[in-house]
Order: structure tokens, then C-alpha cells, then sequence
């Protein structure tokens, strides 16, 4: 199952919706999705709704976005279901991540 990106961008937000997995195979796209608009931005948001699985490959994506927006900005992670919760609770990233439940 592939990954689709939507972007949705007003002056300094960006809302990027992730809609399938973020695996191995479709963490490079939103990686390569994020160094194209992540500049200038101060407020972040992963809509996570429709997001049916994250790998340690997408979670390495989601740290690295992290890491940036903590030097210009915030990143929040919304509309996250169960089973994404139960990864970064796992993994430890729900202490890392801001996680709107």
C-alpha cells in the first residue's frame, strides 16, 4: 500500500495529510516532501487520520521533522488511531512528539 501526501499551507502553517504507510518504501517521499516545505515554517501539523501504519523508517522521518521544527517553530501530530498511538507509545516517541489526542 503506497503513501499519499496532501499539503495544505497558509503563511507560516503547514498541515501535511498522510493517507496509507509510512514503511521503508514511502518514508524517502515524505522525507524528500519535507526538505521542499519546511523552511519558514513555524507551526507543523501531521494529520495522521487516515495513516495505517509507521515504521521505524517513518518514525526516523517524523524525529528528523521534529528536530527542525523544535529550532523554528512546533509540530503537532493529530487524529492519530489506536494502533499509530500504541507505536509511539512503544517506541517511546509519545514522549518526543507532540501528540494532540
Amino acid at each position: 500500500m503506497a503513501l499519499s501526501i496532501t499539503k495544505a499551507s497558509s503563511s507560516s502553517s503547514l498541515t501535511i495529510t498522510l493517507d496509507g504507510r509510512l514503511d521503508t518504501t514511502t518514508a524517502p517521499q515524505l522525507e524528500a516532501e519535507l526538505n521542499t516545505s519546511i523552511n519558514g515554517v513555524k507551526d507543523l501539523v501531521f494529520d495522521m487520520a487516515s495513516l495505517a501504519y509507521v515504521s521505524s523508517a517513518g518514525l526516523r522521518v517524523l524525529l528528523k521533522a521534529q528536530k527542525i521544527m523544535n529550532k523554528q517553530g512546533k509540530m503537532t501530530i493529530k487524529n492519530a488511531g489506536q494502533e499509530i498511538l500504541e507505536i509511539f507509545e512503544v517506541t517511546g516517541f509519545d514522549e518526543i512528539l507532540n501528540i494532540e489526542k
